[in-house]
């Protein structure tokens, strides 16, 4: 609806306006110049439309028809006609870095890029000066303003939010001027160094805070773990003799090396009464 109201207040008779009797004089001779002149004049009067350019004539300063021209051939009459052709193709235009400042009060640097064509050649041409120029003008104010109302945290995670709200406003602005903003992209945010520092350290900071949780957690559910094994392990001594036997099949089969195996203290103390009784009763027969 925006755009159809624009449509609908186009002046056109700033566009368009019929020729007066001494244009209509000055056109008569030239064609008269011409035909005289024929087949030298073709020569500089025929010019090629590609098809995808288009030309707008200004004959003795009026717009000539009420439209571009193009694409094929185009007559053009000299001394009474002044032609400009204009690109149909989308252009690309990278917006040069700049220092913005957030809304939080930090300074970043950005690169963007614009995409536009032209839609209207003839607004184009009759509606500002350098169309392209103040498009790219524009989009540098535009990011510069959008990015203001934006915090640091806003800007990094709405990259794409950005640069849907740049291309509306600037396919709005640049509307009148007969182009059409297709795209704005974000290339890059950079950031100062110390910022960059700090963030650094912060993110840091929090990784090693949750891998201190991690290993918390995990060293708390080991030991529950090996609480419950214990427990079990001591309601019989068998048990415990078993997996002692289990771990040392382990450490056998993992390394081949010779293996020292403890004698449990028990069977040392009963070894040690047997000969402490034995060795009584031998000095009581001596004595007999």
């Amino acid at each position: 609806m925006r755009h159809e109201g624009l449509i609908l207040k186009r002046d056109s008779k700033y566009i368009y306006s019929k020729p007066n009797i001494g244009d209509n004089i000055m056109i008569a001779l030239t064609w008269i110049i011409f035909v005289f002149t024929m087949p030298f004049s073709l020569f500089f009067c025929v010019k090629i439309v590609q098809e995808y350019k288009r030309m707008v004539v200004y004959r003795l300063g009026r717009l000539r028809g009420r439209k571009e021209i193009g694409p094929g051939i185009v007559l053009i009459l000299p001394c009474i006609d002044e032609h400009h052709t204009i690109d149909l193709r989308t252009m690309s235009y990278d917006v040069p870095s700049q220092e913005m400042l957030t809304k939080d009060s930090v300074t970043v640097s950005v690169d963007a890029a614009v995409y536009f064509r032209t839609q209207d050649p003839v607004a184009t041409i009759a509606r500002v000066a350098d169309a392209h120029l103040s498009t790219k003008q524009l989009a540098q104010t535009t990011l510069r303003n959008i990015l203001g109302t934006r915090t640091l945290s806003e800007i990094m995670a709405e990259r794409e939010g950005i640069a849907l709200q740049a291309q509306e406003v600037l396919d709005g602005g640049t509307f009148v001027w007969g182009i059409k903003v297709e795209r704005v992209e974000i290339k890059d945010i950079r950031l100062p160094r110390e910022l960059c520092r700090v963030l650094a350290a912060e993110a840091e900071a929090s990784r090693n805070a949750d891998a201190r949780c991690v290993s918390a957690k995990g060293e708390l559910d080991s030991s529950l773990c090996l609480k419950k094994a214990a427990d079990k392990l001591s309601e019989t001594s068998s048990a415990i003799q078993l997996r002692y036997l289990q771990t040392l099949t382990k450490i056998s089969r993992l390394h081949n090396h010779t293996i020292v195996l403890p004698i449990p203290i028990e069977i040392i103390r009963k070894i040690m009464e047997k000969f402490s009784s034995k060795k009584k009763n031998n000095k009581g027969a001596h004595c007999v």
